[in-house]
């Protein structure tokens, strides 16, 4: 594995543009869950099976192959972003900050992200069923689906995302990701330490 590479906590989104990350502990609850990314760009589909786990200070992320050995690691803690990508692969897989940042923009509530996305004169509009990020002048940049089991309501609470297929299309890149959590531990909610 290549050394951990601090990245404080900001993750490039456009080039250019840097955005700073909301904290752990704004998700609102800590939770531990194992997810499918299936992400499709230039016609080619590539699986990456994922570990996520919150909690009131840290986010930590494990990547695995299809015969599972851990091919990369990223740690979001005390405002920096640590990873670790198996050598060799890290011109062939995306960053592993860029995947934090497709998850966190997934998962954290809409209140978490509204400084961050000020910052750089970004905002978002979220329904029950999904989320559009856009740019200062009103281009829509991201749209986030998440769809729901034919037998469940959409529901307001947000660990509720969790529970759905996500799909996360980003408009100016071309890419698309899509997020399916095969089971997760939610606990409700955290204690954030003063």
């Amino acid at each position: 594995m290549n050394a951990l590479q601090p990245k404080g906590s900001s993750v490039t989104i456009e080039p250019g543009i840097d955005l700073t990350l909301p904290q752990p502990h704004e998700l609102g609850y800590s939770v531990t869950a194992s997810q499918l990314i299936s992400a499709t760009w230039e016609d080619k589909t590539h699986q990456l099976p994922v570990q996520l786990q919150v909690d009131v200070d840290k986010v930590i992320l494990a990547g695995f192959s299809s015969w599972g050995t851990r091919i990369l690691s990223l740690t979001y803690q005390d405002n920096q972003i640590d990873t670790d990508i198996l050598t060799g692969l890290d011109q062939t897989l995306p960053q592993p900050e860029q995947i934090l940042f497709n998850l966190m923009i997934t998962l954290w509530p809409i209140d978490a992200w509204q400084q961050p996305l000020q910052a750089i004169g970004w905002y978002m509009v979220e329904t029950n069923e999904t989320r559009k990020i856009f740019d200062e002048s009103d281009h829509a940049i991201i749209e986030i689906t998440y769809q729901y089991p034919a037998d469940a309501k959409p529901s307001d609470t947000q660990s509720d995302k969790l529970a759905k297929k996500v799909t996360f299309n980003h408009l100016t890149q071309g890419y698309k990701i899509k997020i399916q959590t095969l089971n997760s531990t939610i606990v409700n909610p955290p204690i954030k330490n003063e």
